[in-house]
């Protein structure tokens, strides 16, 4: 990490206990389906949804069926619960992309919803020519890898300590994709410091805020509009968020993360 760059902070312990939202941001999701079908509708190509940590495919359900009912070929990633090791999932979720490629002949678009994020952003270093987009939800992309509520768990379940992640893979990680990235986070997350979640500056990375909690950013219906405006671009017609209009009360551009050092 750049010594310029300040570490940053797990949320405190009072937004960590307001997680406890989410339930009202599913509840949200159910009255907002007729605001969510006025989104455009997909081309049909397919979206692999990655879970976060300590979460499976039951996790990102709500979010597949509105990607399904918005015209997406919306898939699971079928390896059970998310408990790493990081680099054998990442490498495991590899096999479901090629596998969706192979069938579809098109580029596959990839949502992660925390841990999930960072194997998505990693699949789409790695394959760009199989990767659509990338969309992350409350990732911890860059900065501190301590900066979260559930490192000590994850360090138990994966058998992994993050300091056996070698620095050479840190410092591949830190290079800008060339494919449009969307950064989803929120201040308020309770697990993850949302300065983690910030990718920097690029012709096709962006930060978008929302005001969520950690655990409901796969069903809070603002998360989704986004998403689906995402999605909805053509493949080689990628553009940054607008905030006009009544997008400017609910959304702000969230700041750029320090762009990577090439030493290190």
């Amino acid at each position: 990490m750049p010594n310029h760059v300040r570490p940053a902070k797990a949320p405190a312990l009072v937004t960590l206990l307001l997680e406890g939202r989410a339930i009202y941001e599913l509840q949200a999701l159910v009255w907002a389906q007729p605001w969510l079908q006025r989104t455009p509708r997909g081309d049909g190509h397919a979206v692999l949804v990655l879970p976060g940590f300590g979460a499976g495919d039951l996790s990102t359900l709500p979010l597949r069926q509105f990607l399904q009912s918005r015209g997406y070929n919306a898939h699971p990633w079928g390896l059970g619960i998310n408990t790493g090791p990081i680099l054998e999932f990442e490498h495991r979720a590899m096999v479901r992309l090629n596998e969706l490629y192979d069938a579809t002949g098109r580029k596959v678009s990839l949502i992660g919803w925390s841990l999930g994020g960072v194997y998505a952003r990693e699949m789409g270093r790695v394959a760009p020519d199989r990767v659509r987009q990338v969309i992350t939800l409350g990732s911890p992309l860059h900065n501190n890898p301590k900066a979260n509520n559930a490192w000590r768990l994850y360090q138990v379940v994966s058998g992994q300590r993050l300091e056996e992640i070698g620095q050479e893979v840190i410092q591949q990680r830190r290079a800008r994709l060339a494919i449009p990235l969307t950064s989803i986070y929120s201040r308020t997350d309770g697990v993850v410091a949302w300065e983690c979640s910030l990718e920097p500056d690029g012709p096709l990375s962006e930060n978008v805020e929302v005001i969520s909690s950690h655990v409901g950013l796969g069903v809070n219906p603002t998360v989704l509009y986004v998403i689906a405006d995402r999605l909805a671009q053509r493949e080689d017609a990628w553009r940054p968020f607008a905030y006009s209009g009544w997008c400017s009360l609910l959304y702000r551009a969230g700041p750029a993360a320090p762009a990577p050092s090439r030493r290190g």
